[in-house]
């Protein structure tokens, strides 16, 4: 089992660049398969979700490789086959290959996606869109395996009842070679589902409104090979950001987005908290004076969930009472309980609600991460502490952090992993 060991209090200072975001990379690897030609995804994460999607593209026979930040896919000789549970419980993003199979094959069979524990995690919306466009589906309820048929997909209107980002995606996938135009109401904002219409626009698809409330998919018969760019991690800068606002010395965070992450920066100016932006960077130090807080987690342009839990260790700084809400999921409050074993002062209302209150110090001790954000928050945790903190559990924060260790140690932080086999 492997362990990351965090010595904490070192002083961070020095330059972190921001990789490709994994939400968009996990959608835009599938997306590819919508071509019969050869596809590059350039600036990829090397995360363990990328390899997990590759898994799933060797069963499916498609060549891919990983070089350098860009991934080649090349589904000419693509096979329509079962996608094994194994393979769709190592992540969430499985699911987005039923839209892609759907729109190639108009059949798929592929069992219920996995991903971390942070609530219930329907997908309903995608199942209720699939239908609305024609699509046959049974579910066998002991293996969880679902079977999805489709003589066509004729294009609908579609409202969302949520504003699912993984809905809009998938949906967007099985419209883009439907018959006719399928329009998406309610659709989710977020800037991802931007990158992945620029890729499958670039593919010949015609697909406008994406970064509205209201997507409109006009079908093509076919899509060609494509390029394309992984926008910057919001959420990996926006982490990286919060160590800095509590033991940064000039911390720069580059090659981000700063528009992106407005809501963090809005948060930020309430805390007190300062920093510079310059064009693609961001330089923060240590505040040691953080006000508390209320926040509530929404969808975007809102307070980003994949953010609350990591600035729930923000908040155990601050000077005075914070309030928490997370609106997304119903067990992001996980990370707790190991925080509260360090030394925080955190109270839970409900399992969506937290009392905050600071600042309290930290000490290092033996915790586990329980999924991929409440993970990075407890390495920050770490990072702040008096003595040494060990994390297991870490496939978790490998997920969604690439060279999580590796950049943490070039800007000061005493950080490690060991494998204790």
């Amino acid at each position: 089992m492997k362990q990351i060991i965090i010595n904490g209090k070192k002083e961070l200072s020095g330059e972190i660049a921001i990789g490709g975001a994994k939400n968009s990379a996990v959608a835009l690897i599938p997306a590819s398969l919508l071509s019969s030609g050869k596809c590059k995804i350039y600036k990829v994460p090397n995360i363990s979700d990328k390899d997990a999607l590759f898994e799933i593209l060797e069963v499916l026979n498609v060549k891919a490789s990983f070089e350098d930040t860009t991934v080649t896919i090349d589904s000419s000789n693509i096979k329509n086959v079962v996608i094994p549970e194994d393979l769709s419980n190592k992540l969430r993003a499985s699911y987005y290959f039923m839209g892609v199979l759907l729109a190639r094959f108009k059949h798929v069979e592929i069992y219920f996606p996995g991903g971390c524990n942070i609530g219930t995690r329907p997908i309903d919306l995608h199942l209720k869109g699939f239908v609305a466009l024609g699509v046959n589906i049974t579910h066998d309820e002991q293996t969880h395996k679902y079977i999805l048929d489709a003589k066509n997909l004729t294009g609908s209107r579609i409202n969302l009842d949520f504003a699912s980002v993984g809905a809009t995606i998938n949906l967007m996938f099985a419209a883009s070679l439907a018959k006719g135009t399928t329009i998406i109401t309610n659709a989710a904002k977020e800037i991802e589902i931007i990158n992945i219409a620029d890729y499958l626009n670039k593919m010949g698809a015609d697909i406008k409104g994406a970064g509205t409330s209201t997507i409109t998919i006009n079908g093509v018969t076919k899509l060609h090979e494509a390029q394309i760019d992984v926008i910057p991690d919001r959420i990996e800068a926006g982490t990286y950001l919060m160590v800095g606002a509590m033991i940064g010395n000039n911390l720069t965070v580059s090659g981000i987005v700063p528009n992106q992450i407005k809501a963090l920066f809005d948060k930020f100016d309430d805390m007190g908290i300062k920093y510079i932006i310059d064009k693609d960077k961001v330089t923060i130090s240590k505040c040691n004076n953080i006000k508390p807080i209320n926040i509530k987690t929404l969808v975007y342009p809102g307070f980003p969930t994949d953010l609350g839990q990591p600035i729930s260790v923000v908040l155990t700084q601050a000077n005075g009472v914070s309030l928490f809400e997370e609106t997304i999921w119903e067990s992001r409050m996980q990370h707790v309980k190991y925080l509260n074993k360090m030394g925080a002062n955190i109270k839970l209302n409900d399992s969506t609600h937290s009392i905050i209150t600071g600042p309290t110090p930290l000490k290092g001790c033996e915790i586990n991460a329980t999924d991929l954000r409440g993970g990075a928050a407890l390495v920050m945790a770490g990072l702040i502490a008096d003595g040494t903190t060990k994390i297991s559990n870490i496939e978790y924060i490998l997920r969604g952090y690439e060279n999580l260790v590796k950049k943490l140690r070039q800007v000061g932080a005493d950080i490690k992993i060991i494998d204790e086999n």
